[in-house]
């Protein structure tokens, strides 16, 4: 293990939460981890394993020992006929994609930032969209963690299934997970097609574009009836990637510099939003191209923001979005991102902000820097008047009491972690507000 670091300032992506921990340090191997654990609690210190810092919620943030993954990157094993790989808890996501694609195999579905670490993405919930596959977390067949008696196990469905199913989206709170087993698929190429389209008449044609593509999404521009919509499906193919240059003016220089400068312009001058959103939504074009499925499921966005997301009953997503197109309208708010609206099906993730049911995640966004506080408050509210659920790494006010009204597993996933945690070494602020 790397020499303990004192007085090291550590930040979220997004710069919104800060940690300075008693010590930091940085393991190179499982036993590293379970000695870390050891020593922290011979010292009565509280522990937390970071990713790449890319959650809006405190959830990583510690006063004590922060465990940095960065040495922990090695893919142990990758069998294609069996369809399963084994990888350690801090390869970015972006690299452990490259490594299957070199044996042929891909994850099913990601979501669509691919620098968070595997452990990171997948106990905070990670998701993509998808009409048949579900998040990260969903796709992990085994877990190998470090429990706070300086133990390690290793679990899955047939092996402690209760702490399996507990800590696939565990939230760091179980114990340390220093490597996971996916089920991983033949490499696959996606047709992506992404267009313009009226807000009304995506909610409108909802379940056809839900039910006819294997993964649909679409971007919503608040002050306007216009999205962006995306549908990605499984293609034989050829390959017909971006040209490099089309890819660089329409992902790197529209989507991020000149995003970021118009992000600017909206915070100096709210009054522009508006019109500003206009010419945006209506300067979009259609696209086609296909490509590997990891290169169009993800993209760069180095345009900083904080993030609050909702997984609620896909039932109840064409009420709730025209409900926050009207709150936007009548209280005044200028918003100057779109909002972004997924789906996937159920899945058996206790934690898991699918778990049990058909969902739709609406994500909203607000440029770093700008006051977001009585907009997101306003539209929280919507979403937890239909059950929504909180991702687990965004901002969010729900309490111990709302979870467990709309997570049925809660009770049973904490009854775990007293059993592994007796005395809370995993814990920190986050966890005591939302689950103690």
């Amino acid at each position: 293990m790397s020499p303990a670091m004192t007085n090291v300032l550590w930040h979220t992506w997004a710069d919104n939460h800060r940690a300075r921990p008693r010590r930091m340090a940085a393991p190179n191997s499982t036993a590293d981890v379970a000695s870390a654990v050891a020593s922290a609690a011979s010292e009565d210190l509280r522990i937390r394993m970071v990713g790449s810092g890319h959650s809006f919620t405190d959830v990583a943030i510690t006063d004590g020992l922060l465990l940095l993954p960065t040495s922990l990157t090695r893919v142990r094993s990758i069998d294609p006929v069996a369809g399963t790989a084994t990888v350690e808890a801090g390869l970015p996501l972006c690299d452990f994609n490259e490594i299957l694609a070199e044996h042929g195999v891909a994850l099913a579905n990601m979501g669509d930032i691919s620098v968070q670490t595997v452990a990171g993405a997948v106990q905070t919930g990670t998701h993509g969209t998808g009409r048949d596959t579900g998040g990260l977390a969903s796709q992990v067949i085994g877990l190998e963690i470090v429990l706070a008696d300086g133990s390690v196990v290793e679990c899955s469905a047939d092996s402690d299934p209760e702490l399996f199913h507990a800590a696939r989206v565990g939230l760091g709170a179980f114990g340390v997970v220093t490597a996971l087993t996916f089920a991983v698929r033949p490499a696959f190429l996606l047709h992506a097609r992404e267009e313009p389209m009226p807000l009304d008449e995506v909610l409108e044609r909802l379940p056809e574009l839900r039910a006819g593509n294997d993964h649909f999404e679409f971007f919503w521009f608040p002050h306007t009836n216009n999205t962006n919509t995306k549908r990605n499906n499984i293609t034989d193919g050829p390959a017909r990637p971006l040209t490099p240059f089309k890819a660089w003016l329409d992902d790197d220089f529209l989507s991020n510099t000149v995003f970021e400068r118009v992000n600017r312009v909206c915070r100096r001058f709210p009054g522009t939003v508006p019109m500003i959103n206009r010419i945006s939504s209506r300067a979009l074009s259609a696209r086609a191209y296909t490509d590997v499925s990891h290169k169009v499921f993800a993209s760069v966005r180095n345009v900083r923001f904080v993030e609050m997301e909702y997984a609620i009953p896909v039932e109840h997503v064409a009420d709730v979005l025209r409900e926050v197109q009207e709150i936007v309208d009548r209280r005044g708010h200028r918003v100057s991102f779109p909002l972004e609206v997924r789906f996937t099906p159920a899945d058996d993730v206790w934690l898991s902000t699918a778990y049990g049911r058909e969902t739709a995640y609406v994500a909203v966004h607000m440029y770093q820097g700008t006051p977001y506080e009585t907009y997101f408050a306003d539209l929280e509210a919507v979403f937890t008047s239909v059950g929504g659920r909180p991702h687990w790494g965004k901002l969010h006010t729900s309490d111990r009491d709302y979870l467990e009204s709309v997570h049925p597993r809660l009770k049973e996933a904490l009854a775990v972690r007293d059993r592994v945690d007796p005395h809370r070494r995993f814990g920190n602020d986050y966890l005591d507000r939302i689950w103690d």
